[in-house]
């Protein structure tokens, strides 16, 4: 039983978020709780973007470039062209306002510029994991 008294006063004590303020060994230790720790290396999802010719704003740009693309000249679905079951595109009406001749909406933009993105990534992720980037 003294034993766990011995250990239980090793044991920081805390009020809220700061430490209670006692004449034990604790006072030694708080100093090593309270500092944060310091990581050691990039971790497993560290990917460098130094400059705008970097590796990887190169892969993000052209990816979400042909995502783009595809969406604007109809070579993927949008929000006036919908597919069909065999993968067809048809024209549709969506009621949506937009100046662009071909019907490529905001909606349009924001989904292919998304979908562009998250391909990127993955590209950047999958060189990152191989060692290629």
């Amino acid at each position: 039983m003294a034993s766990s008294a011995a250990m239980m006063s090793m044991v920081p004590q805390f009020n809220g978020l700061r430490p209670s303020v006692s004449a034990s060994p604790v006072q030694n230790l708080t100093a090593a709780v309270l500092l944060p720790m310091r990581r050691k290396g990039k971790g497993a999802l560290g990917a460098r973007c130094d400059f705008i010719g970097s590796p990887t704003n190169l892969i993000m740009i052209t990816s979400t470039t042909l995502m783009l693309f595809a969406g604007r000249f109809g070579l993927a679905p949008s929000a006036n062209r919908k597919a069909t079951a065999g993968l067809k595109l048809e024209a549709r009406d969506s009621g949506l306002q937009t100046g662009d001749p071909a019907g490529f909406t905001l909606a349009d933009t924001l989904a292919c510029g998304t979908v562009g993105h998250i391909i990127g990534v993955g590209i950047v992720l999958g060189l990152k994991n191989i060692g290629a980037l």
